[in-house]
């Protein structure tokens, strides 16, 4: 590896101050660098960066949206730089599209300056959670797009929507011809891209809801196609993306008209206040199943789930009180006996076992009343434990089903799996107190 030598400079001549001080005069060399442009290995450092950026992004992004409902990706991107064009009705289209692209293309995508690049916080975000670039809406836009020549000659991915701005949902608008103009200077393809389901994740001015995002790309078109070419295969991807019917399971779709109707908290309610009074079959049960149908309800049903434990505990305890026995299924004397000597011990604040003991709070209820346990001090320390176990239980198979979102055509599986270890879990816990 070869370094500039300095024959290649002009002489420099040095002076002195009065305090005897050199002063270089004439050009100063070149810093010098031990990989030289054109060299092997130059770049590859920076390459490097921008694919692992990238990785981070999409790792990032993907991890969101699955969160939020999920996100798939069908088709995949040609081999070198490729100028992307989507269609545009949503801030989560740039989510998506990072979480979609494969991070060897280290995907950089065209943002409005005026707006993205407005602030310093605003431009470091976009720059650096959405690999943002500015392009100029006002005059020197296209300037902006050219100056991507050599990420794309050098086998990045430019993202734009050519529409300039959102669209309203199953809208597209005219393309702009920037993104073509900057395919044909850079000699690479254009790639139509389709997405759906972000106007119902991030609506224009809306608020954020849960939804399946599904990217589809497109096969390239030459770096010679017009807007028009490039807009109607968006606009097909795209309106085939939406139309595709998302598989689902029969069970689930009844068990979700259920939830969402008027009769989904009553029966939340009921099973919990039955099951602290004498039904043998726990609230988490119930939960497992509803929060998983629709998970966006599963706080709600969670919260009105522990509503009825406790009512039910408090009326188990007065029923006891005053002598009424309720029969107790799969119960057994081992467990009432050890019910009492804990509330012997610890009074009230002994019910704080029985989410991690296996046995029913019903019989902690009763034993309670038995007991003569004050009614606040007993409803006081029935919300901590069952509150810690219910709420725990109802968001975790909430985000179970978040997560297990485009999953769903299983539901019914899933049920049978969940009936079959609950049986075997129930059946463990009842001969270990036998």
């Amino acid at each position: 590896m070869s370094t500039p030598t300095a024959s290649k400079f002009q002489p420099v001549r040095r002076l002195r101050t009065s305090r005897g001080a050199a002063i270089r005069r004439g050009p100063v060399p070149p810093a010098r660098d031990t990989r030289l442009r054109g060299s092997p290995g130059f770049g590859k450092g920076r390459d490097r960066g921008w694919r692992s950026a990238a990785l981070l992004r999409r790792a990032l992004w993907w991890t969101l949206l699955t969160l939020t409902g999920g996100v798939s990706r069908r088709g995949h991107l040609p081999r070198g730089g490729c100028v992307v064009v989507a269609n545009h009705t949503s801030h989560a289209d740039t989510a998506a599209l990072l979480a979609a692209l494969d991070a060897t293309h280290a995907p950089t995508i065209a943002a409005a300056a005026d707006y993205w690049f407005a602030s310093p916080w605003r431009s470091r975000v976009c720059s650096r959670l959405a690999a943002g670039f500015p392009v100029r809406r006002t005059g020197g836009g296209m300037d902006d797009l050219l100056a991507r020549t050599g990420a794309l000659r050098a086998g990045r991915a430019v993202v734009l929507f050519p529409e300039g701005t959102r669209a309203r949902a199953g809208e597209l608008g005219a393309f702009h011809k920037g993104a073509l103009v900057l395919a044909r200077e850079a000699n690479v393809p254009v790639v139509p891209v389709g997405i759906a389901g972000t106007d119902r994740l991030l609506p224009k001015h809306g608020k954020l809801r849960p939804s399946l995002v599904r990217v589809r790309i497109g096969t390239p078109l030459p770096p010679t196609a017009t807007p028009e070419e490039a807009r109607a295969a968006v606009a097909a991807l795209h309106r085939r993306t939406a139309e595709e019917p998302l598989r689902d399971s029969r069970t689930r779709k009844r068990v979700a008209r259920v939830l969402t109707s008027r009769w989904a908290l009553p029966l939340a309610f009921a099973w919990a206040f039955a099951e602290a009074l004498s039904w043998p079959l726990m609230p988490e049960l119930l939960l497992a199943i509803v929060c998983v149908a629709v998970p966006r309800r599963a706080l709600t049903l969670s919260l009105t789930a522990l509503a009825g434990t406790l009512a039910g505990g408090v009326l188990a305890l007065q029923l006891a009180t005053s002598g009424t026995h309720l029969p107790h299924p799969l119960t057994t004397d081992r467990m009432r006996a050890e019910v009492h000597r804990e509330l012997t011990a610890d009074a009230a604040a002994a019910v704080r076992d029985q989410p991690w003991n296996g046995i029913p709070f019903k019989v902690y209820a009763a034993e309670a009343g038995h007991a003569d346990v004050p009614t606040p001090d007993w409803l006081a320390q029935s919300a901590l434990a069952r509150g810690s176990r219910t709420l725990t239980v109802g968001l975790a198979f909430g985000a179970f089903g978040f997560l297990a979102h485009r999953l769903r055509r299983f539901y019914g599986l899933y049920l049978a799996l969940l009936g079959t270890g609950f049986t075997i879990g129930l059946s463990l816990i009842v001969r270990s107190w036998t």
